[in-house]
């Protein structure tokens, strides 16, 4: 059974028929607690950034397609191979009516862009040197450093742009505040006519629901809602619980990290050969096939070269048999001559249950004795399950250093400050032969990602950012 595939044990009660308002569940976690790895990815709390994504936008944001669309501005150019950013804004008004100028605009990126303002993206942010207005209608983003992916990092629900006194310019505005909120579209003003005061169809309108992942499950499967957001891989085996159609099951093609840093380098996890040999001693295809078939497994920390200047790096034991890696451990763990007590932090769910048990299995193998810990709890392994944000081999490396050695440290430092793109790629290469000689991270697979669709939705496309906008969804609105 594929991926994307599951048990068909429900009735004929999807929502087929393009009528009313679209029903969207937006997932929220088991585990309110903030998370190391949520913190770094920029992954926050589904519902609200789905909703800060509906009722704002930054200068650019992603399409159905996880592609850059124009968002505030409708069009930009790129100077100095990524040194400097130059935005025309569109003509858009605030949802008080007021229009939006580059010098409301631009204190707000200053704040967003801040090392102190809190945004999990601000540490892939240090580059921008300056944010200035050129004209009221254009705006320079000056970098001391190049930064060729910056735009997908602008397009982020948390980049949206949110003036305290007007709130956002859409695309979507709030007619019933709910629970759960009633979401209507705002008019394009480049597309509508002065006197156009034809009211929205119901079809147009958003209802977007906050809820549990078993509850958002139920909902569709008794043909409640449209659109299901949020599924992990803590929730898989809630579709086969639920009776969803296999055809409404999709499946983002994430990229990312999902495995275990080593959250505790005391102890037998001080030792690098320690940590190497505990990462050699898991069968990933076991593992994550107990969970969701034919989910991949990862054995490296870097999915492709992306802008690193050589191939992902490839730990010294992957050619060797699963009995000789778990004979390996097992020596390393009686040469240590005491007890071994790893405490691994995993969420909340279902498939964390599987997880777990494969988790535990492993280490029981090579005589380490495990011991489950919620997210939020000290711990020696912690998942991180994280979808990148935009495509560099920096923010793999710096997401998995949590911590790492110092050499690793200074090795991912130095590719952040390097001031040219052959520099940097040169650097990032380093830093990905530092962390995989210092082992700060057990890669397993990339992160698992999906939603639940009806048939409306003509316009949701599964994509590597996992993020699937409400204005496109159903029809190609503003």
């Amino acid at each position: 059974m594929a991926l994307g595939a599951v048990l068909l044990t429900a009735s004929g009660c999807d929502r087929h028929a393009d009528t009313g308002s679209v029903v969207v569940s937006a997932v929220s976690s088991a585990d309110t607690a903030p998370t190391a790895s949520r913190d770094r990815s920029g992954e926050g709390d589904m519902p609200h950034r789905v909703l800060r994504n509906a009722l704002a936008q930054g200068l650019v944001r992603f399409d159905a397609n996880g592609q850059i669309e124009p968002g505030l501005a409708e069009r930009w150019i790129v100077i100095d191979d990524g040194g400097s950013y130059i935005f025309r804004l569109r003509e858009a008004k605030w949802n008080d009516g007021m229009p939006v100028t580059a010098d409301q605009v631009v204190p707000i990126l200053r704040r967003l862009t801040s090392p102190q303002s809190g945004n999990p993206l601000a540490p892939f942010l240090t580059a921008i040197d300056e944010i200035v207005v050129m004209t009221p209608q254009v705006i320079e983003v000056r970098l001391s450093r190049p930064r060729p992916d910056l735009l997908k990092l602008f397009a982020q629900p948390e980049m949206a742009i949110i003036d305290r006194a007007r709130h956002g310019t859409g695309p979507f505005r709030i007619i019933r505040s709910g629970p759960p909120p009633l979401l209507r579209p705002i008019p394009d003003p480049r597309r509508a006519e002065p006197d156009d005061t034809e009211t929205p169809a119901p079809e147009d309108d958003v209802l977007l629901v906050t809820e549990s992942p078993a509850r958002a499950v139920l909902r569709f499967a008794r043909g409640k809602s449209d659109l299901m957001l949020g599924g992990r891989f803590e929730t898989w085996p809630l579709i086969d619980a639920g009776g969803v159609a296999s055809t409404a099951v999709r499946v983002d093609p994430a990229a990312g990290l999902f495995g275990l840093a080593i959250a505790n380098r005391d102890g037998f996890l001080a030792d690098a050969g320690n940590r190497q040999a505990l990462s050699a001693a898991f069968d990933r295809t076991a593992m994550l096939s107990s969970i969701a078939p034919n989910w991949e497994a990862a054995d490296r920390l870097l999915p492709d070269a992306l802008d690193s200047d050589a191939p992902p790096q490839i730990p010294g034991w992957a050619l060797l048999t699963l009995d000789e890696r778990r004979a390996g451990a097992r020596a390393r763990v009686a040469a240590w001559g005491q007890p071994v007590r790893l405490r691994i932090a995993l969420p909340r769910g279902p498939g964390a249950n599987l997880l777990y048990g494969q988790i535990g299995a492993t280490l029981l193998a090579i005589s380490i004795t495990p011991e489950r810990v919620d997210n939020d709890a000290p711990a020696d392994l912690r998942l991180i399950d994280a979808v990148a944000p935009f495509d560099s081999a920096r923010w793999y490396l710096a997401t998995a250093c949590a911590p790492c050695g110092p050499e690793a440290q200074a090795a991912i430092e130095q590719a952040r400050l390097a001031p040219t793109l052959a520099t940097r790629s040169a650097a990032i290469a380093a830093a990905d032969a530092a962390i995989n000689q210092d082992t700060s991270f057990i890669p397993l697979a990339r992160p698992l990602r999906w939603s639940l669709v009806t048939r409306r939705l003509r316009q949701y496309q599964p994509n590597v950012r996992a993020w699937h906008p409400l204005n496109r969804l159903r029809a190609d609105t503003n």
